[in-house]
């Protein structure tokens, strides 16, 4: 289960691997996969191949070997019983992002983590979605209404739909999230909902049909999210919201990521490199060295910037309903 729906309970992580169990198989930073675990199947990458059978029982977190049985030991230069290894991890909202079949363009852990906390969610809340997608947000929004709380999220494509509810049920979430098909821009929320919602995220092409529609959801004070690639629909929404919304702000995050690794300086390291290189070119190398790392000249952690990042994603436009009379 993702979210633990017993305030007391500990996450799923402090339980044993069991068959069904849902598991992300940890590579690297970059490589990972949700698996489910079926007793006698098999998986196989590029670090050897994994028995099923040799997971159920371990901890979420383990550190699992490659089967000695698989041809080579695994993967070639590796270490220990079979060569290669991964670790098992328990599937939480933010690990479900990053290994998420992608039905559509997702929202990524910083423009998430804007929305719920834009969104002010505490446990207990209602939460009004309309574009499932993936389901990429709504699993994180569901943690942070738990466990008494609810989100309900809409989707004007059927299929698209039926995939995020199977998610849902596989992830243990369908006590919180009510999966719908409807088109909200053509039809607006439910009449149910009136009054009722916490928050309103919207995820659509033309937001501003549906911000009257989710103005009469709110509560009192209530706070609606839009999120728009283009900054044209921000525009369009943002005069929409004027009528009934106040503290209206538009956000834009590019996130920067950071890669840490083991590393040695070449040349100050052993005696033989020291003697064998003139004292004058020793010293450039080891300034050079030192300015680069921007840490202690003995230190064996190297910090540059990632060659790769995610530029822009998206507009993140929030707003809090007026009350009756200001």
């Amino acid at each position: 289960m993702m979210v633990p729906l017993d305030p007391s309970s500990k996450p799923t992580f402090q339980r044993r691997i069991a068959e069904g169990d849902t598991v992300v198989v940890y590579e690297r930073h970059d490589a990972m996969r949700a698996v489910a675990v079926r007793p006698g199947a098999v998986l196989q990458n590029r670090f050897g191949v994994f028995r099923h059978d040799d997971w159920i029982g371990r901890p979420f977190g383990c550190k699992v070997h490659s089967a000695a049985s698989a041809g080579g030991g695994g993967a070639r230069g590796g270490k220990g019983k079979g060569g290669g290894f991964v670790h098992l991890l328990a599937p939480t909202p933010e690990l479900w992002t990053l290994v998420l079949s992608h039905r559509t363009q997702i929202l990524y852990l910083a423009d998430i983590s804007l929305v719920v906390s834009y969104l002010e969610l505490v446990p207990g809340c209602l939460v009004l979605e309309s574009g499932t997608g993936s389901g990429s947000l709504t699993t994180s929004l569901a943690r942070a209404v738990a466990p008494h709380g609810r989100v309900c999220t809409f989707d004007f494509h059927d299929q698209r739909a039926a995939s995020a509810r199977e998610d849902f049920e596989r992830n243990g979430l369908t006590s919180i999230i009510t999966v719908a098909v409807r088109d909200i821009q053509g039809q607006g929320f439910p009449e149910e909902h009136t009054g009722a919602a916490d928050a309103v995220f919207l995820d659509l092409p033309q937001p501003w049909l549906a911000i009257p529609s989710a103005g009469t959801m709110l509560k009192q004070d209530g706070v609606l999210c839009s999120f728009s690639p283009c900054i044209e629909q921000v525009q369009r929404a943002c005069e929409a919201m004027r009528s009934c919304f106040t503290d209206i702000r538009t956000f834009e995050i590019l996130l920067r990521t950071y890669e840490v690794r083991e590393g040695g300086l070449k040349g100050a390291t052993t005696n033989e490199e020291s003697n064998a290189v003139p004292l004058a070119q020793k010293k450039r190398k080891l300034l050079a060295a030192a300015e680069t790392l921007d840490v202690k000249q003995n230190s064996s952690v190297m910090v540059r910037p990632c060659s790769t990042a995610r530029g822009h994603t998206g507009y993140l436009t929030f707003a809090r309903l007026r009350v009756h009379g200001n």
